[in-house]
């Protein structure tokens, strides 16, 4: 049976009318004789969506009760009984209730899919997974019911249904969305104009993107490879220069132009070794464009014109921004340069922007990447110009009557002998001084058209222009690999002092280093092996790339450090002159991973002197707050065993009494110092589960005297992931620490609230309060704050309490009471997938 398409409705926000664009569709196929049903929709008491569900079939509901109550969900088994060519599902992210045929609506919504019947659903941008941190930093709360990606790229069409703010807030003040009483909490909460822009914009971008996958996909299957300028793609092509930060910013002033455009910076290195271009200079435009909003790529490639059109051809861009050269006139012999070519191969439809700068014919000032390698059109015109030019020249000046004469003739074929040496390097050159030789002998030396010389003076100036030949191209070509020599060792000197200013500033990521190792090198993959002895087996103590070699034998280039540490690298072999920069990289690579080791060591030392300061407070403790109830008891039991006085019944009651009152201070004390320990030493495993938050906390009241607590937890709370009895300590802890501060006749006011996805808890006090500066110090192990008394404790409770409610994935915290005072702010994580009754507003708006 073939899979049934799926159809979203995708809205910003609730309200912009998903619902009704799905029953209008729905009316339209019923017009046309499709079996439609309605399987789940839901109208909130909406009078418009509502009249829109007449002359639909809808499917019955199941009732499933929940918590002493019953809630109506989609009965899948009914639907597919029923077998509708299509169905109607509403809000694709729910979550159902517990109980139901599966966890989520969408995944009901897939066993639809698989039975063959066609769906149309409706979701907010909201509620995509991947979106739920942009969403959050909107809204300020995170979302709860979600769904994956995937289940919205899967689906057959998408159709986003948008509103302006402006509509959608007039739709609400005129009570279309939600009822009166929640217009005004609405509008101020999550239908602020600002929240509803963003959304908008979130949910066009998201469209647009999926858009253009289909796009992508399209032009693949059919093999597309011109340019569609459906929206506007910016490639900023770099060389490392000076000039790239001024491209970049060119190009994000023409993105601005058009909303939606894109920025691709993109510096294309050689394959041959070392980057041409200075690695600092490289971060820092890497960064310029990732703070504009772009994307920076690193690529691989040896003829860097076809390089970077075939990159802007592979991204579908429709602009490519270039900066003027930096080569001097003279430097136009060895060819256009790369702006002007991929000017002229870059066909009608890509543009081409030359963006002038301040560097423009002052020079490469840049470091070469590799030795005297001249390239192979070079070296073709050298052998071109070597041997065919003074051929030519020969052709050229036999044709004249009245020649220049021999002197003539061999000052012209040494300045072919030159040019060749320029161009091709030594070897062209020296054939150029042979051929030259040869053609001068034969066709201008007496006698001519033989290899003989008649006349001493002729063979001397044939012999002279041979050495001056070989002895010029010598030059020339020593010149240039000097030169190129010095360039390669300023490439080298620039890169190991990025990597010395890393190693002062104190860098520390390893896979930070061996990534900028695989880009130097132009590699697959890096990794950094070790081993404890010869004999043990090498172990992998970070890398990068794929499939990274785990033997240095496996590798195409290792470098010992040490005896015991290689760095292996995979990709190609590299000449012997990269090994010393290779070397430095090395070494500090093993010395970043000892600086990493020795920061792990000083976190364990940290540890180790904060368990010893916790010991050296706890024997102070133990000196004097456990001591004095210990004297306490030690009195009263010494007085009731005593034979000197006769006790009367309420004596020996006050005495017994005072008895269990030092035990009890005692088990408290001791209770918090375990805990204490246990959360030191890291031992504490809470066993979470879900539970409402009014089973814990009246549990938690216990010791502290009656009438002294004003408590209000609402029924209506949603559950709490929590380890009931960590938490029921934690309580504890906080409400006995806000009553002992509390003045007599003051009640202590314990209220909890739902925000979002999150349940707070706060313990309200009317004592003196505490400055800015010690709210954090309170949490801190045997603090105690302004007038506690002694004796009252050891000061860890509200450590202990900070310390379970953090091992539960939650947060406490201290801020001041309103009118003079401390409150505790107890935040935990509801439980996702709560079902509210009615619908209710988003949870956004619950603040």
């Amino acid at each position: 049976m073939a899979r049934g398409k799926l159809r979203i409705y995708l809205g910003a926000a609730p309200g912009v009318g998903k619902t009704h664009a799905m029953l209008s569709e729905a009316h339209r196929r019923v017009e046309r004789g499709t079996d439609c049903v309605v399987a789940f929709v839901e109208h909130y008491e909406r009078p418009r969506t509502e009249v829109l569900l007449h002359g639909l079939e809808q499917i019955r509901r199941r009732d499933i009760e929940y918590r002493t109550a019953v809630f109506s969900e989609m009965d899948v088994d009914a639907v597919l009984k029923r077998a509708p060519a299509v169905a109607l599902v509403d809000e694709l992210a729910h979550t159902n209730v517990p109980g139901s045929r599966n966890a989520k609506r969408w995944q009901d919504v897939e066993e639809l899919l698989r039975a063959g019947i066609d769906v149309i659903s409706t979701v907010n941008i909201q509620h995509l997974e991947s979106l739920g941190d942009v969403v959050e930093s909107i809204t300020g709360v995170r979302q709860q019911e979600t769904i994956p990606d995937e289940v919205a790229r899967r689906a057959d069409q998408i159709e986003l249904v948008d509103m302006s703010p402006q509509a959608l807030r007039r739709r609400m003040a005129h009570g279309n969305i939600y009822r009166s009483d929640k217009v005004d909490a609405a509008l101020s909460n999550y239908f602020r104009p600002g929240n509803l822009t963003a959304l908008r914009e979130l949910a066009l971008l998201w469209v647009a993107d999926r858009v253009d996958e289909y796009l992508q996909q399209y032009r693949g299957e059919h093999d597309i490879r011109t340019t569609w300028q459906a929206r506007e793609r910016i490639v900023v092509g770099l060389t490392g220069g000076p000039e790239g930060r001024t491209l970049i910013r060119r190009a994000s002033r023409m993105a601005a132009k058009g909303s939606g455009s894109e920025i691709l910076a993109v510096y294309i290195a050689r394959s041959d070794g070392l980057t041409s271009a200075s690695p600092k200079e490289l971060a820092v435009q890497r960064t310029l464009v990732e703070d504009l909003g772009g994307t920076f790529h690193h690529v691989i490639g040896d003829d860097i014109p076809s390089a970077l059109l075939a990159f802007a051809r592979g991204v579908n861009a429709t602009q490519v921004v270039l900066g003027s050269s930096r080569r001097k006139t003279w430097q136009y012999i060895y060819g256009p340069g790369v702006g002007a070519t991929v000017a002229r191969e870059s066909g009608p439809d890509l543009d081409v922007h030359i963006v002038t700068h301040e560097a423009v014919a002052k020079g490469r000032g840049l470091p070469i990447a590799r030795g005297a390698r001249l390239g192979r059109t070079r070296i073709i015109w050298g052998w071109a110009v070597g041997v065919g030019g003074p051929a030519l020249l020969t052709l050229l000046l036999y044709g004249m009557e009245n020649g220049p004469g021999l002197a003539n003739d061999v000052l012209l074929f040494l300045f072919m002998t030159v040019t060749a040496a320029l161009l091709g390097g030594l070897a062209p050159a020296l054939a150029s001084a042979a051929v030259g030789s040869l053609l001068l002998n034969y066709w201008f030396t007496p006698p001519t058209h033989t290899l003989t010389v008649q006349d001493p003076e002729n063979f001397v100036a044939i012999v002279i222009f041979f050495a001056v030949a070989v002895a010029v191209a010598s030059v020339v070509d020593l010149a240039a690999r000097r030169t190129h020599q010095a360039a390669r060792l300023r490439s080298e000197s620039e890169i190991l002092s990025a990597l010395a200013g890393s190693v002062l500033r104190g860098e520390t990521a390893l896979d930070a280093l061996l990534d900028r190792v695989r880009e130097t090198f132009a590699m697959e993959s890096v990794a950094l092996l070790e081993r404890q002895s010869d004999v043990d087996p090498w172990t992998c103590a970070g890398s990068v790339g794929p499939a990274p070699a785990a033997r240095p034998d496996d590798a195409d280039v290792d470098m010992p450090v040490g005896d015991h540490m290689a760095l292996a690298l995979s990709g190609r072999v590299l000449p012997a002159e990269d090994r010393r920069v290779l070397g430095a990289f090395a070494a500090q690579a093993a010395v970043v991973l000892d600086r990493q080791r020795l920061v792990g060591e000083a976190e364990a030392a940290r540890r180790l002197a904060e368990g010893n300061r916790i010991r050296t407070a706890l024997l102070a403790a133990v000196s004097h707050d456990l001591r004095t109830p210990l004297a306490a008891i030690k009195a009263a039991v010494s007085s009731l065993r005593s034979d000197d006085v006769s006790w009367s019944e309420e004596d020996e009651a006050e005495l017994l009494a005072g008895i269990e009152d030092g035990a009890d201070r005692l088990d408290h004390l001791v209770g918090n110092l375990l805990d204490m320990s246990r959360l030191q030493t890291g031992t504490v495993t809470p066993l979470i589960r879900e539970i409402d938050l009014d089973e814990v906390v009246p549990m938690a009241l216990g010791g502290v005297p009656e009438g002294a607590v004003d408590l209000d937890i609402p029924e209506t709370l949603p559950m709490v992931a929590v380890d009931p009895g960590l938490l029921e300590r934690a309580v504890a802890n906080i409400v006995e620490n806000a009553v002992k501060y509390s003045p007599g006749g003051k009640r202590v006011t314990v209220a909890a609230s739902a925000l979002g996805g999150r349940v707070e808890l706060r313990v309200a006090d009317r004592g003196h309060g505490v400055p800015d500066e010690g709210k954090e110090r309170i949490f801190e192990p045997f603090q105690r704050y302004g007038d506690a008394p002694r004796g009252a404790g050891v000061g860890l409770g509200l450590a202990v309490a900070r310390g379970f409610v953090e091992s539960m994935g939650g947060t406490l915290g201290a801020e001041d009471t309103p009118g003079g005072g401390l409150t505790m702010v107890l935040t935990l994580k509801a439980v996702p997938g709560q079902v509210r009754d009615g619908p209710g507003l988003p949870v956004q708006a619950t603040s």
